[in-house]
């Protein structure tokens, strides 16, 4: 590696005091991004970056080049049926991105779609090429076909900032209607008619808290709820029958849901049960009864069922179970699906209505009584529902992965129970499944909990072999057993791939979760360090690297502070390492919120105490840390640039060992650069110093 001098940032000492603590911040000057001297030291660092990793650029090419060629660039995702119309996707080779398509529904089968050819009157809906152009950056934040399948809803994002402009498409002429409305965020929901859109703007904090709708062809859009408690956030949807809206208030531990005739988008929403601090609930309608999911007095939620009439009144269908995780309900006119966790690993309850007779409140727990679960051959592995609009269907289509399969999509048939395999994703270069294989190992933290890890590596594999050690652990987030195309760079050079399902994730259920939060959130970090020792001490790892982020970077600064021996090197993106000065300031983009994630410094000197014990910039000290390549965007309005800014500037300052390299994206948000090319050379850089730091 050849020896650059790296850029030193400039120390401004900045004073905090909290609850008699003084703290002095000598890099909290890199928060303004409109300060020369920042832009100036972002640039420098990129600067080094490059000369530090100079020596990599074969090794990226070629990675880059295995990605490349291991993916089917022109190739289209599986036809889904919508009303008159059947659904997908296409992506061409040489193009950065999807192109939205669909075509008559002329019978109940899918069409035979063949990647690079056009069908006899297919219909092009949203071309991302054609609406990206130029620009560096792209991004599509809600893409919505009307009820009767004539107007277009979709939002657009050229910086990374996550603040969409809104627009309308006429599909039956191609009119773009002069209908324009900016700044407002993510999702979206059409009345029934198709003649209003409702949508969300954010605050200044970042969190989504009005509700607006938007009546086609005029300019006074109406505010329809406003939420002001500043640990609540919004969204609206409209049920898969297309017979409700329903608006959803929520904080990170309550919810609070109302509902509206979508036939009547002037009407007024009526809240189902009002919010009771620690109860969260939601609801799917399911023609002449709701379903409610929710967890009052059961930790794992429970399934209920209630009235159109009074659907706060809740009548237990699936009972609390403790070895089982309810996720989410789909209901069908003829049937439900329940998406469910239990012993780490997801899967898929069916609920059959019966044929005739009775009430519904019959019917439902008639189908509880003949409810299934669908079987699936690998011990590892990760199923949900995928892509089932059409409220009257005889079919589920699901979505189906595990570490050696790629994802897939299946159709199954209930009635005969089959499943039917529609489409597995292409991996080019002579990909087989058999060369690799997967395991379940299970380390032992410190107070003595088991903590799982998925590994996969290819067959003959000499153990120990270098690795990559992979967590997140925040947000009941669960990383599940999955397929990637780039990561087979890896495990043909001899890696291991290893996934600490670590606590404060929800893999094992909500418990997982509540033990890696607020006050318990330690237990995070020492399950992550628990699962490398382990790695080592099985004999399967020597040299291991470990990767995570957003929250994940917040992880791997903090297990980097506790035991960095154990680690031969550490890739942090976009992370979360200044979390408590970040979490301090309610002026941030969604702090109050995340109040209830972390708990509150600002008013509680216990929660101060405990956070500061812990946040990555708070505890560096001048042991030997071992390489660190942070990885963060300009535009990132979650994790803002400066805290791994800050970060790398403290660790050159103050840690030895390293290097400590820092790449900012001058033009992109929280997701990284947009375009899938780009995304790859991005990753092929990131596998590139992977490699090295494994083999070296």
């Amino acid at each position: 590696m050849s020896s650059y001098t790296p850029p030193v940032a400039k120390k401004v000492p900045t004073e905090r005091i909290h609850h008699g603590d003084t703290v002095i911040d000598e890099y909290a000057w890199l928060a303004d991004k409109e300060d020369p001297d920042t832009t100036a030291y972002l640039e420098a660092e990129n600067d080094f970056l490059k000369q530090e990793t100079a020596h990599l650029s074969e090794l990226q090419e070629q990675v880059f080049q295995e990605i490349k060629g291991r993916t089917q660039e022109t190739d289209l995702s599986v036809a889904s049926r919508k009303g008159a119309w059947w659904y997908f996707t296409r992506t061409e080779e040489g193009k950065q991105y999807a192109v939205s398509c669909r075509v008559p529904a002329d019978s109940d089968a899918p069409p035979e779609i063949t990647p690079g050819q056009r069908l006899d009157r297919e219909m092009v809906i949203l071309d991302g090429n054609e609406l990206a152009g130029d620009s560096a950056f792209f991004s599509v934040g809600t893409s919505s076909v009307s009820p009767d399948g004539t107007m277009l809803a979709y939002s657009t994002d050229y910086k990374g900032d996550e603040r969409f402009t809104l627009r309308f498409k006429n599909l039956e002429t191609g009119e773009l209607l002069s209908d324009e409305i900016a700044d407002i965020f993510y999702g979206g929901a059409w009345s029934a008619d198709g003649s209003a859109f409702f949508y969300t703007r954010v605050d200044d904090a970042w969190r989504p808290y009005q509700v607006y709708r938007h009546t086609l062809g005029t300019q006074e859009d109406v505010l329809v709820y406003e939420e002001s408690d500043e640990r609540y956030w919004v969204g609206i949807g409209l049920t898969r029958s297309e017979r409700y809206l329903v608006l959803g208030a929520g904080s990170k531990i309550t919810s609070e849901v109302r509902i509206l005739d979508a036939s009547d988008p002037t009407g007024e929403f009526r809240i189902v049960r009002p919010r009771t601090t620690g109860v969260e609930y939601g609801v799917e309608h399911a023609g002449d009864f709701f379903y409610v999911l929710h967890n009052e007095n059961a930790e794992n939620f429970e399934l209920a069922t209630a009235s159109l009439d009074d659907p706060g009144t809740w009548t237990p269908l699936i009972a609390h179970r403790e070895d089982t995780r309810l996720l989410e309900i789909d209901a069908f006119s003829d049937h439900a699906v329940v998406h469910f966790r239990r012993d780490g690993l997801t899967g898929l309850r069916v609920l059959p209505y019966p044929s005739a007779g009775g009430g519904w409140r019959e019917r439902a727990g008639a189908a509880e009584l003949n409810a299934y679960e669908i079987d699936f051959p690998e011990p590892l592995y990760d199923v949900g529902p995928a892509g089932n609009p059409e409220f009257t269907t005889t079919r589920l289509r699901l979505a189906y992965t595990s570490m050696v399969t790629p994802p897939s999509v299946y159709d199954y048939e209930l009635d005969t129970h089959e499943l039917i395999l529609l489409k597995q994703r292409p991996v080019l270069g002579g990909y087989d499944p058999a060369d690799y294989e997967q395991f379940r190992e299970w380390a032992t933290a410190e107070d003595g909990t088991k903590i799982p890890i998925s590994i996969v590596k290819r067959k003959g594999t000499a153990k120990p072999a270098p690795t990559l050690l992979y967590g997140y652990g925040s947000y009941e987030t669960s990383i599940d057993p999955g397929f990637s195309i780039p990561r087979l760079s890896l495990l043909d050079r001899g890696f291991a791939f290893a996934v600490a399902h670590v606590r404060g994730g929800g893999e094992m259920g909500r418990h997982w979760y509540e033990d890696g939060k607020l006050t318990r959130k330690r237990n995070t970090f020492t399950d992550f360090v628990a699962a490398a020792r382990h790695m080592k001490a099985s004999g399967w790892s020597e040299r291991i690297i470990a990767r995570g982020g957003s929250a994940g970077g917040l992880l791997m600064g903090a297990v980097t502070n506790l035991a960095p021996e154990e680690f031969a090197g550490v890739v942090a993106e976009v992370p979360f390492v200044d979390a408590l000065n970040t979490i301090l300031d309610p002026s941030l983009p969604l702090t109050v919120i995340e109040w209830d994630e972390w708990g509150d410094p600002l008013h509680n000197p216990d929660v101060y105490a405990y956070m500061k014990s812990y946040t990555p910039y708070e505890n560096v000290d001048g042991r030997p840390y071992p390489p660190i390549l942070a990885i963060t965007s300009l535009n990132d309005t979650r994790v803002l640039y400066h805290e791994p800014a800050k970060w790398i500037a403290r660790l050159r300052a103050t840690a030895g060992g390293g290097p400590f390299l820092l790449k900012t994206e001058m033009g992109a948000g929280h997701g990284g650069r947009s375009g899938r090319y780009d995304a790859w050379r991005e990753e092929a850089f990131a596998l590139s110093w992977i490699i090295e730091r494994g083999t070296s």
